[in-house]
């Protein structure tokens, strides 16, 4: 039914103590996962996102339009949401899988990139990110509409703005 469905299912059906959000499609770096998992143990953190703009970071799949409005769709996310994550639509996400349960995530589009982390902060959960690059795809095609999904996920920003958890 969409991107955000096939998550929320991937998530329902995680039987272990960490889940993984990892594309099929090439871009994200195996290799950053070690990483990632150790600093999500480190420091105690519920949820550790992958970010395309910090320091060493970068993506060879941005365009500059999709480049502009994540850093849009971030910065709201700091003002409204207090979210300390910098790059809130990259969904390279490794977490407590019985915490992501808790959210109750329903968004089947590619709102799910927003809803994940707001629900997670809203429910005072533990939120970290770590460098990361977005490698050229080597399958399947670019699926986000930057204008209409953009919508979508402003939209649902706005919802969860004014939502009680």
């Amino acid at each position: 039914m969409g991107y955000g469905d096939a998550l929320i299912n991937g998530i329902k059906q995680c039987k272990t103590k960490y889940f993984c959000i990892f594309n099929a499609d090439g871009s994200f770096n195996p290799s950053e996962i070690n990483q990632m998992f150790k600093t999500l143990q480190s420091k105690k953190l519920d949820f550790i996102f992958a970010s395309r703009y910090g320091a060493n970071s970068g993506s060879d799949d941005d365009t500059v339009l999709t480049l502009v409005g994540n850093y849009i769709f971030t910065y709201i996310g700091k003002i409204f949401f207090k979210l300390n994550i910098t790059d809130i639509l990259y969904t390279f996400v490794i977490g407590k899988t019985e915490q992501a349960k808790k959210l109750n995530l329903y968004q089947k589009d590619f709102s799910f990139c927003v809803e994940l982390p707001i629900k997670a902060k809203k429910m005072k959960m533990q939120l970290g990110n770590i460098n990361s690059y977005e490698r050229k795809r080597i399958g399947g095609k670019k699926k986000v509409n930057a204008f209409k999904d953009g919508f979508l996920i402003l939209k649902h920003m706005i919802r969860l703005f004014f939502m009680k958890l």
